[in-house]
């Protein structure tokens, strides 16, 4: 995950948006309506993709007020940490993670939807989730816009 802060955003570990990467444990071990999904390189143990989900939804600041409001937390179910790295790319390890993590929100019972926000600057990234999902804002397109897309995916297996 850390590789993926400072290689494809740039913007190395910031704690204020990162800190969960740090304490994994915390963010997605030990909440019951959280988790976190790692794929393993069976051939050297490395990991090559991780996926989360957690019950916060996105805050404001940083993200419009209205998307605040259409995910809130507890009820949103939101991905985070879809990352696989470069060489593993394109072999649908993303896609699995996230039917994974769309199960585990559907089983959960008490989410009503999922919402994700991505940089639109990772290399497949904008493809890859409006492939899967439906695109709520896409702040390039405000005044003064930021790198930020946001998605709602459908919960459905």
């Amino acid at each position: 995950m850390l590789d993926t802060v400072y290689r494809d955003f740039g913007t190395g570990y910031v704690p204020r948006w990162h800190g969960d990467i740090i304490d994994l444990d915390g963010a997605y071990l030990r909440p019951e309506r959280h988790t976190l999904l790692v794929a393993v390189d069976e051939t050297d143990g490395s990991v090559v993709a991780t996926g989360a989900l957690d019950a916060r939804g996105p805050q404001h600041p940083p993200n419009p007020q209205w998307i605040a409001e259409r995910f809130p937390s507890g009820g949103t179910a939101q991905l985070r940490r879809i990352y696989v790295r470069p060489e593993h790319r394109r072999q649908g390890l993303a896609g699995r993670l996230v039917r994974a993590l769309v199960d585990f929100a559907v089983e959960d019972g008490g989410y009503r939807r999922i919402y994700l926000h991505t940089d639109p600057g990772v290399p497949g990234a904008e493809g890859f989730w409006r492939s899967l999902g439906k695109l709520v804002c896409d702040e390039r397109e405000a005044p003064g816009g930021v790198q930020v897309m946001h998605f709602e995916v459908p919960m459905e297996r």
